[in-house]
């Protein structure tokens, strides 16, 4: 029987330009698994770590931003991997970043900042796609959802 297992997060930059939301994509590097892979914000969650502690963690290693505010998807991707016969459960967050200036990990080999819709073009697994979409309509949205989920740090 596989094991189901939190052990990544996945989060979703952006910032606004102008009144338009605009969101961070990185490209994985050609030596990382999934090269070229265009993605959010991702990583492993560290021993002793909370998974939203995991995502600004990786929100400083990979972007070298700090973060403005930060709240909880009403997401959780999934998938399967079949080393280790595992389903992964993957929090989703949305973190705000004031500036644009991107200082890249060895991780990623480039990114851009987009629209909604070309994210959604761009991004490749439904995880990620519905990740990202769920981020969106919680910030478009005339309910508590964000409020009820943003996180104090």
């Amino acid at each position: 029987m596989p094991k189901v297992v939190v052990r990544v997060i996945d989060a979703y930059v952006f910032n606004r330009k102008n009144n338009e939301i605009r969101f961070l994509l990185l490209k994985r590097a050609k030596t990382k698994i999934y090269e070229h892979l265009w993605q959010g914000v991702a990583g492993k969650i560290e021993a002793g770590e909370t998974s939203w502690e995991a995502a600004i963690r990786e929100l400083k290693e990979e972007t070298g931003f700090e973060p403005v505010r930060i709240f909880v998807a009403d997401h959780v991707s999934k998938f399967y991997e079949a080393h280790g016969d595992r389903v992964n459960l993957v929090p989703v967050f949305g973190i705000e970043v004031e500036y644009e200036e991107v200082i890249l990990s060895d991780e990623h080999c480039e990114f851009k900042w987009v629209d909604f819709n070309t994210a959604h073009q761009t991004l490749i697994w439904s995880g990620q796609k519905d990740g990202i979409a769920a981020i969106f309509n919680m910030l478009n949205s005339d309910d508590d959802r964000i409020k009820w989920s943003e996180i104090s740090f």
